[in-house]
């Protein structure tokens, strides 16, 4: 399980989902089931414990324990499959919104730039298009949108032009040649940062993640019970605001809804104002873990 990956903000996160027996939990990201060995460790023998993860590598992890029973899918779909499993509300439920470390380290699907592989990137490599399908296909337009928005590059439109013009020479189907024609506008300082962007955006862009993460989060809320908690690991700007305003506001756009009588009204009580963030001997651990942040809100109680 450490090979395949080290959980983040293990005790904090945990400890936030205040288990206890008898209570119906769930791990969003099962991954390589560190965190839900911890919450398993905590609960009693009532519990129950449903995980999901939608790559198949993970199956591998799953611990023998009756307790726990583990979904092969996206999170997007927690409320669909808790209803299926005949389960109507869940007391705590737990994601972890990072890359694993096997995904990253596994060289021939693709994640990182410091590897040669095919690019593909596919968190279920059942689903259909790789990184190399965007690349191959997605109008200049586009790309520059995908590069802008979701991994926050100053010259998307400059990235976009030289993909596609380059993709008319030779297919772009690798890594390694995806990093050699973006060397031009590749810094010499920070070049990794710089490339860990390019590669962010389209990984988010190939698995559909922030479409994925709204659809947990408001799956999310429909099945916590009154009381219950959403306890939620981000990583980057993007899907750390998503999370930060749903939990304030009850929406992934922020807008504050406010009751009859004027006062803001949201589905959730924060339970930490500032996120918990890692200690410098975690990340001096495990250095994956310094953009960690972890938010916590309480689903209100019906009156």
């Amino acid at each position: 399980m450490s090979e395949y990956h080290t959980p983040v903000l293990l005790e904090e996160s945990v400890s936030a989902m205040a288990i206890r027996d008898g209570g119906t939990y769930v791990d969003a990201t099962f991954g390589g089931g560190g965190h839900s060995r911890e919450i398993l460790s905590r609960m009693g023998k009532n519990s129950k414990l449903v995980v999901f993860d939608r790559d198949p590598d993970a199956i591998a992890n799953i611990p023998e324990d009756k307790r726990i029973i583990f979904v092969n899918n996206n999170f997007r779909f927690i409320q669909n499959h808790l209803n299926y499993l005949g389960i109507s509300q869940a007391d705590s439920i737990l994601a972890d919104l990072g890359v694993s470390s096997h995904q990253f380290d596994t060289e021939e699907r693709g994640f990182s730039f410091r590897f040669h592989s095919r690019l593909d990137m596919r968190m279920n490599p059942l689903t259909r298009e790789g990184a190399d399908g965007i690349v191959a296909n997605r109008s200049e337009n586009e790309l520059d949108k995908i590069f802008r928005l979701y991994g926050e590059v100053d010259n998307s439109r400059r990235v976009a032009k030289i993909i596609c013009r380059e993709r008319e020479i030779e297919p772009i189907e690798t890594t390694t040649r995806l990093n050699q024609i973006l060397e031009p506008v590749t810094p010499r300082t920070g070049g990794h940062k710089y490339l860990a962007k390019i590669y962010q955006a389209l990984r988010i862009e190939v698995n559909g993640e922030m479409k994925s993460l709204e659809g947990f989060l408001s799956g999310s809320l429909n099945v916590l019970k009154p009381g219950g908690r959403l306890v939620v690991i981000t990583y980057h700007s993007l899907e750390d605001r998503m999370v930060k305003n749903f939990l304030k506001t009850g929406n992934v756009s922020g807008k504050i809804e406010k009751d009859f009588y004027g006062k803001q009204s949201s589905p959730f009580t924060v339970v930490f104002r500032k996120p918990m963030v890692p200690a410098e001997e975690e990340i001096s651990r495990n250095t994956r873990a310094r953009s960690a942040k972890l938010r916590v809100a309480e689903k209100m109680e019906i009156n």
